[in-house]
């Protein structure tokens, strides 16, 4: 039980998002005692993923805004006069601006509930109009109209198979009347939301053939299908976090899929990037001389450390106006600034931007055309996976258990304990924390940016092909000088994140307003809302919204340590996600935390082969890294594939 926990261990993580998941596995995979809690009901913290009734379930609780956890007995009793106390924070403080949209039609004569969901708790709510009753939560309207609804929600998380073999999944129901409070969670009606009209769209779209409408209730019915995320990123093929699954072999416990399109949003047309040889020399709308100029600079930019008398005199400038001086098409210009550089006209110096353009190209056709994975199931995949892994060493798991504070000793200045919500006090050597968990008295001095997102459901494709099963990536530009380009993430249900007929699409920007007002343009040129009713020979242009979710997320990731106030040299603070589209600042986080607390161990080695320890241990070095090159060796097949370790095995 967690309330009968041991008293001493090597290491406690308080928190369970990438870096701190990492870490655990990390300290568990040397041998120390590892302790790893969470005061929420699920694993990943912002990293993680949820069903769609698990994410009505999240809107709640920020609505609501309360306590992750009740008041647990007092602790200030048990702090001794030799000792003093770090309060940590019983409220999540990283998520602001919430507000979601409905736009599919509403059957309002039917009770729906979520396919293979558990038993729920009816609430008491009924609405005085029918019409407006939605099963989610929302504020008032922009007549400020309070509506009621039905608010039956259970908190899920992705529905990837064994992880009960080494960890308890919590899970929570949550029920009550929904309140009005500014700036939280809100639900409108598509007729009450106008969005922009005459905007371009993508060109060469025919008529469509008509299809069978998607209703809320259709979605509330399949919400275990989705698998939401939080936060929205890639893994680069050969980027650091593949580079650690693959050795610590933590790459067995999760599928990929191969990002299949690179696309671009110019002069209000969609269109896809050519990054690969084959692609380039097979792309209709360049031509010869462009395709030669843009194999020309790619090469260069492969080894452009080698020639530096080509761009040493364009240091000091950006990395748009060096394009401008090197024989390229404006058209070649744009692709390799926002869509293989993927930055903007100010955001990159010349440098950085053929660093960036070398590490997309360096990426190709290790596991596929392009340099990007996703993993199956969602980004809340990943903080999991080494969560199993540090369990199958001997680390211990608490979800929904809080720590009520640090315990430090006054005359070494090292944490020396935590007391938990039940008033047990706990000794370790080393002390991880994300930062959500400080309170604002530790983080008075701290200056946080933030990352504008949206999450939509929609019912096509930005870019129609004759396959239905496309993962694209799209960069936006910034409409005006200074403004932050838009990054849009489209996912099939392939991925394992949206029902058949659907797509899940993520925008990710950093954050200069609210996450609306910083990303609802890029959504109306894009998307068209879903209308009311169906009309004949309806010419469908634009892919259709069904549903909207905005959010403003906490970046924590550029915060230096010397910000917080007065922790012990033996607490280590864990940023939450930043705004990059890899997952390297985590990993590199991660590696620099456990070199502190283990200076002298390998980061996360590759585990023993118990055939190996039982009939020959003395082999067991050798053979784990004859078996590590063979994985890289066939790691080279240019492939799409579900298993890091077998590129051959291509999840179709």
């Amino acid at each position: 039980m967690a309330d009968n926990l041991p008293s001493e261990f090597d290491v406690i993580v308080i928190g369970t998002g990438l870096p701190e998941s990492i870490i655990a596995a990390a300290c568990s995979r040397s041998g120390q005692r590892v302790l790893h809690v969470d005061s929420r009901s699920y694993y990943g913290g912002n990293w993680a993923s949820f069903s769609f009734s698990g994410i009505l379930s999240w809107l709640k609780e920020h609505q609501e805004n309360s306590d992750i956890v009740n008041e647990g007995p007092a602790w200030h009793e048990q702090i001794l006069e030799n000792e003093e106390a770090i309060a940590l924070s019983r409220k999540d403080k990283t998520i602001q601006h919430v507000e979601v949209f409905c736009y599919a039609s509403r059957d309002l004569h039917e009770e729906v509930e979520e396919a293979g969901a558990l038993q729920k708790n009816h609430a008491s709510l009924i609405s005085e109009n029918p019409t407006e009753a939605v099963h989610s939560a929302y504020l008032p309207s922009e007549d400020e109209s309070l509506c009621t609804a039905s608010c039956e929600m259970l908190t899920e998380q992705t529905p990837s198979s064994d992880l009960e073999t080494a960890l308890e999944i919590n899970n929570v129901k949550v029920t009550g009347e929904t309140e009005k409070h500014d700036d939280k969670t809100c639900m409108k009606s598509a007729s009450e939301e106008e969005t922009s009209k005459n905007v371009p769209t993508t060109k060469g779209t025919a008529l469509q053939p008509k299809k069978t409408r998607i209703t809320y209730s259709q979605i509330i019915k399949e919400g275990r299908r989705f698998n939401i995320d939080l936060v929205s990123k890639l893994l680069y093929s050969r980027g650091l976090l593949i580079d650690l699954l693959i050795k610590s072999n933590v790459s067995r416990y999760a599928e990929f899929k191969n990002i299949t399109r690179i696309l671009a949003f110019r002069e209000g047309r969609v269109e896809q990037v050519p990054c690969s040889r084959a692609d380039v020399f097979n792309n209709k709308q360049l031509t010869m001389v462009e395709k030669r100029m843009l194999m020309k600079f790619l090469t260069f930019c492969m080894e452009y450390e080698k020639h530096p008398e080509e761009y040493k005199a364009y240091e000091e400038i950006t990395f748009s106006e060096y394009l401008k001086t090197q024989k390229l098409t404006p058209n070649l210009q744009y692709f390799v600034l926002h869509s293989i550089a993927m930055t903007s006209e100010t955001a990159s110096n010349t440098i950085d931007g053929l660093k960036a353009t070398k590490n997309f190209l360096h990426c190709l056709g290790r596991y596929g055309n392009t340099p990007f994975l996703f993993p199956l199931y969602g980004q809340g995949e990943l903080p999991q996976c080494f969560c199993r892994m540090c369990a199958v060493f001997g680390g211990i798991y608490c979800l929904r258990h809080s720590v009520q504070c640090l315990v430090v000793d006054k005359e070494s200045r090292k944490c020396k304990a935590i007391i938990d919500q039940f008033g047990q006090r706990i000794i370790s050597k080393h002390f991880l924390v994300e930062d959500s968990y400080f309170s604002e008295n530790t983080c008075s001095h701290v200056q946080y940016r933030q990352i504008s997102r949206s999450v939509l459901i929609t019912d096509r494709s930005v870019l129609k092909t004759d396959s239905d099963q496309q993962i694209s990536i799209l960069t936006v530009p910034g409409e005006e000088p200074g403004t932050f380009a838009v990054r849009v993430i489209e996912l099939c249900s392939s991925t394992m994140t949206c029902m058949k007929g659907t797509y899940l699409v993520h925008l990710t920007c950093t954050s200069s307003k609210t996450a609306r007002e910083d990303l609802e343009p890029v959504v109306q040129k894009l998307f068209t809302p879903y209308p009311e009713t169906e009309t004949e020979n309806e010419e469908v242009e634009k892919p259709r919204l069904l549903w909207a979710l905005y959010f403003n997320m906490r970046d924590s990731s550029d915060v230096s340590r010397n910000s917080y106030n007065d922790l012990p040299s033996n607490v280590y603070v864990c940023s939450g996600p930043d705004s990059g589209l890899g997952n390297d600042n985590a990993v590199k986080q991660a590696e620099t935390l456990f070199q502190l607390i283990c200076p002298n161990e390998d980061f996360c080695p590759p585990p023993p082969n118990p055939e190996d320890i039982i009939t020959d241990g003395d082999s067991l070095q050798s053979e784990a890294s004859e078996a590590s090159v063979i994985l890289e060796a066939n790691s080279e097949t240019p492939k799409e594939s579900a298993s890091l370790g077998n590129p051959e095995e291509a999840s179709q």
